[in-house]
């Protein structure tokens, strides 16, 4: 499959579900609200309604850095094993330059290797003070999708879902997820009916 090809699947994208509550969102807008001229990570595909809400509200510039689709072409390609060095070089901002992260859930795809140069590199390029914000699941080998978050206000979120080649990985423990980011402060960590863990941290001022 070409890349052309790969693109266009990630355009399959099925209905938005409705919204659903989330426990830290409004948290992590506060903080990143607080900042002035603030500079955001996007770890999903560009969503223009969440450019266009961020943007309306503290004109926050946003560095989309769409690692499910860098994911799904190292695993058409049988290549996950290099995905880990395709990490390290999507994050070539100077240390201490944005002011928060999302991760909606792309640790859940992630093996361990990969999954510590991402969070290592995180870690470098957040300000003191910024948020970071993820969600973890996990899941099994017939989990093949992606899915797409959409902030619907400051405390719900919508998501729709389109066909990946790289399945969700094992659920990450509590111990697992706080290794990854240590040196961070967990400041929210909140387990949905939906069983999604909803996991914020914050660099220490």
């Amino acid at each position: 499959m070409t890349d052309r090809q790969e693109s266009a699947r990630v355009s399959e994208v099925a209905p938005l579900e409705p919204g659903v509550p989330s426990a830290t969102l409004a948290q992590f807008l506060s903080l990143l609200f607080a900042r002035a001229s603030a500079e955001l990570i996007d770890l999903g595909p560009a969503v223009g309604a969440n450019i266009a809400f961020l943007g309306e509200r503290i004109g926050c510039k946003i560095h989309v850095v769409d690692l499910y689709a860098d994911l799904d072409h190292h695993a058409r390609h049988d290549a996950l094993a290099q995905f880990p060095d395709c990490v390290e070089q999507r994050f070539a901002l100077p240390d201490e330059s944005v002011d928060a992260v999302l991760c909606w859930d792309v640790f859940d795809f992630l093996d361990p290797p990969a999954a510590g140069v991402l969070a290592r590199q995180l870690k470098r390029v957040l300000r003191r003070g910024g948020p970071v914000l993820g969600l973890f699941s996990g899941g099994g080998q017939d989990e093949q999708y992606y899915a797409k978050y959409v902030i619907e206000d400051e405390t719900r979120l919508r998501r729709s879902f389109y066909p990946g080649a790289c399945p969700r990985g094992h659920v990450r423990q509590n111990r697992e997820i706080n290794a990854l980011f240590t040196g961070l402060e967990l400041i929210g960590s909140v387990l949905l009916k939906s069983g999604v863990r909803e996991v914020l941290f914050r660099k220490p001022i």
